[in-house]
């Protein structure tokens, strides 16, 4: 039994959830529809290249949370659900998932997208174990910050020490899927790193360094 670890954003899903997210909430005329819009596009962009300011995007990101009742942000995740991501959900990464499942393996996303986003989506994928952005809430609303070390880049590989450690786990024999040279930090640590329809620049450091590569995609 191993741990099999999962990015989530063009890993399993074929699109960014986080980027859609922001479409979705313009789509409704919950954000400012020239600034926001192109603040979306630009950190996605800065993703891809490997420059995001982190802090930056996550100011922006999770505004609209605390802008929002849960109950408004709970009924507008249930349609981001059936619009954005379900037809969104790989096939093949399901299959993927199942065969990690049937071995025994204990199964883990690992996101830089936060866990409002996300956890709907590891949920709906059977995954009980998320690591994801931790949006701080108080008295049942959040606030618009950021709770603990966000999981990204080697934010994740120190969130998952800290998950490890609390159940005494270790990286032995672990898989890491991800489609990110932004996770090239946490696939450098695992047993078996697979690159899933890299990125040109993962797709190189995978050549070189000799790791399995494939496509979930059709």
């Amino acid at each position: 039994m191993s741990l099999a670890i999962f990015d989530l954003d063009n890993t399993l899903l074929s699109i960014d959830s986080d980027h859609a997210w922001g479409e979705f909430l313009l789509e409704q005329g919950a954000v400012d529809p020239v600034a926001y819009k192109e603040a979306n596009d630009r950190f996605m962009a800065d993703y891809e290249a490997g420059t995001l300011d982190m802090n930056e995007f996550l100011a922006v990101a999770l505004k609209p949370l605390a802008d929002n009742s849960p109950a408004q942000l709970a009924a507008w995740h249930q349609q981001f659900m059936a619009s954005k991501i379900e037809p969104h959900i790989l096939p093949r990464g399901e299959e993927l998932i199942a065969r990690h499942r049937a071995s025994g393996d204990t199964l883990l996303i690992v996101t830089a997208t936060n866990r409002f986003i996300t956890g709907p989506i590891a949920e709906r994928l059977g995954i009980d174990e998320l690591i994801a952005v931790e949006p701080e809430m108080v008295d049942g609303r959040y606030t618009g910050r950021v709770s603990g070390v966000p999981s990204f880049r080697e934010g994740k590989v120190t969130r998952l020490e800290q998950w490890l450690e609390q159940r005494e786990l270790s990286l032995h024999g672990a898989w890491f899927y991800s489609d990110s040279h932004n996770d090239l930090p946490l696939l450098e640590l695992v047993d078996h790193p697979v690159a899933v329809d890299p990125d040109d620049s993962l797709r190189q450091a995978a050549e070189q360094r000799d790791w399995r590569i494939i496509s979930l995609r059709d």
